[in-house]
């Protein structure tokens, strides 16, 4: 915090004058996708052209027309779009308007790898009961049941689920929202969801995509929270818990019973405990959730758990009569103020039910009757009318019409096609002369309205083929990701090494200065909005000042509940836009390939039965030709990693040249041979992004000047094998592919001296480098082994004259090697 307040500091003269800024997506884009960046300027703009450089090799690739903007409502003289679609090169590059430069972003097809999962950090963050983040427990004594004809005072067992945002309070409303939006994710995409996790949400795999856990942890909470035909609750606690900031294992709010918290039944009718009320008119809303969560479960854990899939089957039929006998909306209920959920609407949730009824039994009956509720409301109010109360319109998006949509009858596929359509038109109608082209209204929770938005333009896209509103869908996206004007993604932590949220509304930032990771932000709100609100005090000087003098306004700061609070359920409805991204990708990237937890590379395809040997060098080449000549004798080719000291010195170029000639890869290692981050708190930087790119372009010089070509070197060995996720993060943004070794190899331990503590011996480094084929299901196949070309002269024993003794064996054992090919790396 203090690096921030410092840097603001630092910066504040420049506001004096113009400044002038390019916005991208952060993230990066795809190839064939959409892209758009937004040129910003305090001063009118006189360039009628822009420009794409490679980021390393400084050459331009790509000259456009600038589309101009008004930019009054941003509080600009002048915006422009910068359209840079029809080129589509992989790599790492930046734009120019004039002498303004965008930072460094990366084009190609693995930039929403993972991402859907990454999500997943901030839904175990929020858990109630075991908290895996904070490994405890709390609110363990859910609950006393309130507002129930005869049962009130009654203890009932509803611990579980999660925190609906940086409060405790816990809503069906919301996270039921959340639990199907997650089953949809992934019955959309199963193939980007990985396990790592297990069911408490801690680490370690268990044979069920850690998405699926996610929902059936908030789909157990469900089921206790309708225990019974006709039986069902709304909500865990009330307003009374907004009492500043805490952790969830500390709460201490005293709601009248002890360390029991009520449970709110649902009666249907207007509900609260004190002087406020709230607007309730029946149960069809809430009971509705339940359905739509039970029979999509049901239909995806028929595989995995067949009682459980059973039992919630059972529920979702019981719920729908419930839904049905008693039409109208349930909303949260309040008790010292008369904030609650304002939900007006509930035949989305009807419709939704149906479908996914239709969807588990495959009767034409549930079809129709989705049919006939779809109907009611054929676009989702917010999206026409351009406003919305406090969650008026809940969910932001009808999943409805996407499974109508996709019926196997054309007619009605045809009739909900064209209400996605309808809404989607209503959008494009408020986007209108928007530099942004950002048609969603600046409500609280803007940010949920931007992912419905660019929700529903990718299912109307994937479902019809039609690529009017894939420019919609891109800007939203980009929205969401750092194209926006004040030039940070709203996602906690993504990307690694940009502009993100570091002080939320959270007691987790709070209390443990950390950024509640994975966690969309409520993002930016009306200007007029945010200055009514009672009781916001930024609690630092404002780093987004000279861009809060538009339309809506955004702060990073742990002081504004109302632009950056996290949400549960905003978090989890990107699940399915984020992984339909990444599953977009996938098709055009080859499967298979290892990643670490930082996202580096550090195995290729473990199917083929393939070796990468690497090879690094700094100051140390006693054994650069020797390997040279072994690999030439056993026409094995092999990717050499260096530094511009390496690249430099006279002394190496003739084991350059033959190296080139021979056929291998040649990358870089840095210039200097820095140290990233801190051996001993690894998400410690040790230099800054531009520190980080100065080095390395400057390797990327002496490489060039060396005889390597540079614009096929897009694979990257950081020095010391050592980084973290920002450092993988940066060198994505220029291009290129951060790998490393294989964990396990440890042929890397071949610089240890005899003196060392961790010394190994070149027949020790053989007999693991054996254990570990031995032990690994995949054998070898795929693995990265690393070797130093030289090392300290205390080490006499040297690991590289074993490499023709190694090279005979493995092939004997039918491996065959590879090298890094750049560009062309099938992983890039």
């Amino acid at each position: 915090m203090w690096c921030r307040l410092l840097l603001f500091i630092f910066l504040l003269p420049l506001h004096l004058f113009a400044e002038k800024v390019i916005r991208i997506n952060q993230l990066g884009y795809l190839p064939n996708a959409h892209k758009s960046a937004v040129f910003l300027s305090d001063k009118p703009i006189f360039n009628d052209n822009f420009y794409l450089f490679n980021s390393l090799s400084g050459k331009k690739v790509f000259e456009g027309k600038v589309e101009i903007y008004d930019g009054s409502s941003w509080g600009k003289q002048a915006a422009c779009r910068l359209d840079f679609s029809k080129f589509k090169q992989k790599g790492g590059f930046f734009l120019k308007v004039g002498e303004t430069q965008s930072k460094s972003f990366r084009i190609d097809f693995d930039i929403y790898d993972e991402t859907a999962d990454f999500l997943l950090n901030y839904m175990r963050q929020q858990r109630c009961g075991y908290n895996p983040f904070l490994k405890d427990s709390c609110h363990v004594h859910d609950g006393i049941i309130v507002d129930h004809p005869t049962r009130s005072g009654e203890k009932i067992d509803v611990t579980g689920g999660w925190h609906d945002a940086s409060d405790y309070l816990q809503y069906v409303t919301t996270s039921a929202n959340a639990v199907y939006q997650m089953l949809f994710a992934y019955q959309q995409n199963p193939e980007v969801f990985s396990d790592r996790f297990n069911a408490k949400g801690l680490s370690g795999a268990n044979g069920i995509p850690d998405i699926l856990d996610e929902a059936r942890w908030g789909l157990d909470w469900l089921y206790k929270m309708n225990p019974a035909k006709n039986e069902m609750y709304n909500q865990i606690a009330d307003d009374r818990d907004h009492r500043g900031f805490r952790l969830p294992t500390q709460d201490t709010v005293d709601y009248g019973f002890g360390e029991y918290r009520p449970v709110y039944f649902v009666t249907g009718k207007p509900q609260g405990l004190g002087k406020y009320k709230n607007r309730s008119t029946g149960v069809a809303s809430t009971a509705a959730k339940y359905v739509s969560c039970f029979a999509l479960g049901a239909k995806l854990f028929q595989s995995i758990d067949a009682d459980f899939a059973g039992r919630i089957t059972e529920k979702a039929i019981d719920a729908w009569e419930c839904a049905k006998s008693n039409p109208g909306v349930c909303q949260t209920a309040c008790v010292v103020s008369p904030y609650f959920y304002e939900e007006d609407n509930y035949v989305d949730d009807m419709e939704l039910a149906a479908s996914s009824l239709y969807h588990l039994f495959g009767s034409d009956e549930y079809q129709q009757q989705a049919r006939y509720w779809g109907e009611l409301e054929p676009v989702t109010p917010w999206m026409e009318l351009h406003r919305a109360r406090h969650y008026q319109y809940y969910p932001f998006v009808n999943l409805g019409h996407t499974w109508l949509a996709q019926s196997q009858d054309s007619v009605i596929a045809g009739q909900f096609v064209a209400l996605m359509k309808q809404g989607l038109d209503d959008l494009e109608r408020f986007d209108a002369g928007d530099p942004f082209c950002i048609g969603v209204p600046f409500q609280w929770c803007s940010n949920n309205f931007v992912v419905a938005a660019a929700s529903q333009a990718r299912l109307y896209r994937l479902i019809t083929g039609d690529e009017k509103y894939a420019g919609m869908e891109a800007a939203l996206t980009d929205w969401l990701f750092g194209c926006n004007p004040w030039g940070t993604s709203m996602v906690c932590g993504l990307p690694a090494g940009g502009d993100y949220p570091e002080a939320p509304h959270s007691s987790i930032t709070f209390k443990l200065g950390q950024t509640t990771t994975g966690g969309l932000v409520d993002g930016p709100v009306y200007k007029d909005i945010y200055e009514k609100l009672r009781g916001i005090e930024l609690f630092e000087p404002d780093e987004y000042s000279n861009y809060q003098e538009g339309k809506a306004v955004y702060h990073d700061d742990i002081g504004d509940y109302s632009s950056n609070e996290p949400t549960m359920d905003g978090t989890a409805s990107l699940t399915y836009l984020l992984s339909s991204l990444d599953a977009e990708g996938q098709q055009a990237t080859t499967k298979n390939i290892v990643k670490d937890e930082q996202g580096a590379v550090v195995r290729m395809d473990t199917i083929k039965r393939e070796i990468y040997f690497i090879f690094s060098a700094h100051n140390f080449n006693d054994g650069g030709l020797a390997v040279e000549k072994i690999l030439k004798e056993q026409k094995v080719l092999a990717s050499f990693f260096f530094t511009g000291d390496f690249y430099s010195n006279p002394e190496n170029q003739l084991l350059i040249k033959n190296l080139i000639a021979d056929g291998h890869y040649l990358g870089a290692h840095s210039d200097k041979h820095l140290l990233y981050a801190d051996w001993y708190k690894r998400d410690s930087l040790l230099l800054s992004r531009d520190q980080f790119e100065t080095d390395l372009k400057a390797n990327y010089r002496n490489m060039e000047k060396s005889g390597v070509d540079v614009r096929s070197a897009s694979v990257f060995l950081p020095p010391y094998e050592w980084y973290n996720s920002s450092v993988v993060d940066w060198s994505h943004q220029l291009g290129l592919s951060l790998i490393n070794f294989t964990p396990g190899i440890r042929t890397n331990a071949d610089y240890t001296t005899p003196n060392m503590l961790n010394y190994r011996s070149s027949e020790t480094i053989l007999n693991d480098l054996e254990q570990f084929e031995i032990n690994d299901p995949n054998g070898l196949n795929g693995c990265v082994i690393l070797v130093h070309l030289g090392t300290d002269p205390a080490r006499t024993d040297k690991f590289y004259n074993r490499m023709k003794e190694l090279i005979i064996s493995l092939k004997k054992k039918g491996y065959k090697f590879a090298r890094f090919r750049g560009i062309d790396c099938p992983f890039i």
